[in-house]
């Protein structure tokens, strides 16, 4: 990660998911639609520590001390992860010249994320095949990480203008 400035990695991650959550509160407000509860993800945070990977429901788990600041905690870290990875992949030269196609591939790319590894242990099965309405929640997670990747691109091209 020779040449991956931490502070390009915290901003690019924490940009980008803050407009994943402006996403989601624009889906709640403005359509309705709801969103994950990040607490309900530092639930299965919480439970991880006694050995526990899976839920058949995560929503009949037990409570767990500080549930939301876990959740929410695990959502801007892993921004950051990715946004390291991403960088990786391309190459720092990138954040100085961003691109639109790279940073939005590897968005639509790290939705299998949540369908391969998120959705099952919280219940939802693979890709969402045990929700009520599976097709509508895929879509939904393929949109949000498309804004996770145009988040990329913009808090790069915001980070560069800054610094440049």
């Amino acid at each position: 990660m020779e040449g991956l400035a931490l502070p390009w990695i915290v901003a690019l991650g924490a940009g980008s998911t803050a407009l994943v959550d402006l996403w989601a509160w624009l889906l709640g407000r403005v359509f309705g639609i709801a969103t994950l509860d990040w607490a309900l993800v530092g639930r299965w945070i919480g439970h991880l520590r006694h050995g526990r990977l899976r839920h058949r429901r995560i929503t009949d788990a037990s409570p767990v001390r500080a549930e939301a600041l876990l959740g929410w905690g695990f959502h801007y870290l892993t921004g950051m992860v990715l946004a390291a990875v991403f960088l990786w992949i391309v190459g720092p030269g990138w954040r100085l010249s961003p691109t639109l196609p790279a940073s939005l591939g590897f968005g639509i790319a790290t939705v299998l994320l949540p369908f391969l590894i998120l959705q099952p242990a919280l219940g939802a099965g693979i890709a969402s095949r045990r929700t009520p309405r599976p097709g509508a929640a895929r879509l939904r997670s393929l949109l949000t990480h498309s804004v996770f990747g145009l988040g990329l691109y913009l808090s790069a091209w915001l980070m560069a203008r800054l610094s440049g």
